[in-house]
Parts: structure tokens; C-alpha cells; sequence
């Protein structure tokens, strides 16, 4: 039975897996900044307010997330439904990991991990190491990633330039010659760069925060 609890702590894990607070949800969903808060969540009557279909869908279109790891949090699980490779963020800078277009080859030095499904045969997994992507990541985190996913303005992506730096950002701006990029942590500058200086760009679709 699904009780309002677990949808609405489904709703605060989904926001602060993606180091959001509910309302910058909602703003990301392009909701009212109000929608998700906890005043709204039981009506002056102290009637439970439940989230509507509507803009629970939203929620998860806008952070990149399946339905299928949405149900987890509800459940208060973490549901293994995809295998896809692992590997460390440092080591992705280095060569013979991804293909030019950015997707994962060969399977040497590469460990598997468990997590909820994402809908692409060639997702892969990066560990998070150090603090230069807080709040947003942290050390130990997990974060999925999709070369097949579409990638929209403010969606957080993984960068790798062609002098072999690789990056979590938020992309700004994308034109035909130049991409413009946010940094996750306030304390680091935003970066752009020339698009053919950009090896290949991919969307961070989960966080297993």
C-alpha cells in the first residue's frame, strides 16, 4: 500500500540524491518553487496533500531519473535492476576507457556495479572522489551516466576535453562553436570552451547519493 509518507520522502530523497533542496526541484521541473515544500503537504484542514502525477513526472524528467528507481525510494530500497560498469572519476581522464564518441570499451580496469535501470545498454558509473563537486557530489558517491541520453540546457553532465581533463558540470549554454559550463561547488569558476575542444559530453542520469 503506498501511503503519503513514502511519497513524499521519495520526493525529498529524489531532490537531495541530485543536491537540490525540494523547492530548486520543483523550479528544475518547472514547477512553482512552492510545490514540493512541506508547508503544502497538509491543507489547513490537516487533509494529506498528495503530489499529482503530473508533476511527480516532471520531477523525474528534469533529474533523469526512471520510474524504476523512483518506485525504490518509495520502497525505501535500493533495487538492483542494471549491471553497468564502474569506474573511478580519476581514472577517466586517462585513455583506453571510452571511445571518441564517449562510451565505455573494453572491460579492463573496469569493476560492475548494481543500480537502478536507466534504459541504455551503454550507461556506465563514475565514482566521485574528492570535494571539488560538493554540494551537489561528494566523495564516495556514485553518478550514472548516459552518452545515449538527450542533453538539454541545466542538465548536469560529465565533460571530458580533449587534453584528457574530465569534469561534472551543469551546461549553461551550447552553441555550434562554444560550450559554456557551471560548476556544481560555488567556490570553482564556471568554464567554457571551444566545442572542438570537447573529446565528448555525456548526461548524468542518477546519483546514488
Amino acid at each position: 500500500m503506498l501511503t503519503h509518507a513514502q511519497i513524499w520522502n521519495a520526493l525529498d530523497l529524489l531532490a537531495e540524491r541530485n543536491g537540490m533542496t525540494a523547492s530548486a526541484l520543483a523550479k528544475k521541473a518547472g514547477l512553482d518553487a512552492t510545490t514540493f515544500n512541506k508547508s503544502k503537504r497538509i491543507t489547513n484542514e490537516g487533509r494529506e496533500r498528495w503530489p499529482s502525477t503530473e508533476s511527480v513526472s516532471k520531477a523525474l524528467q528534469a533529474t533523469g531519473v526512471p520510474i524504476e528507481a523512483f518506485v525504490s525510494l518509495i520502497e525505501g530500497t535500493r533495487k538492483i535492476v542494471q549491471s553497468v560498469p564502474l569506474l573511478g572519476f580519476a581514472q577517466a581522464g586517462q585513455g583506453g576507457f571510452f571511445d571518441d564518441a564517449g562510451f565505455p570499451v573494453g572491460s579492463k580496469g573496469w569493476d560492475e556495479v548494481g543500480l537502478p535501470s536507466v534504459n541504455d545498454e551503454h550507461a556506465y558509473a563514475l565514482t566521485i572522489s574528492g570535494d571539488s563537486m560538493k554540494p551537489a557530489y561528494r566523495d564516495g558517491d556514485i553518478i550514472v551516466v548516459s552518452p545515449n541520453a538527450q542533453i538539454r540546457k541545466g542538465d548536469r553532465v560529465v565533460v571530458k576535453t580533449r587534453d584528457g581533463e574530465v569534469m561534472a558540470k551543469e551546461l549553461k549554454r551550447r552553441t555550434t562553436k562554444l560550450l559554456e559550463l557551471q560548476s556544481l561547488n560555488p567556490s570553482h569558476v564556471d568554464r567554457s570552451f571551444a566545442v572542438q575542444d570537447i573529446e565528448w559530453i555525456a548526461r548524468i542520469v542518477w546519483a546514488s547519493q
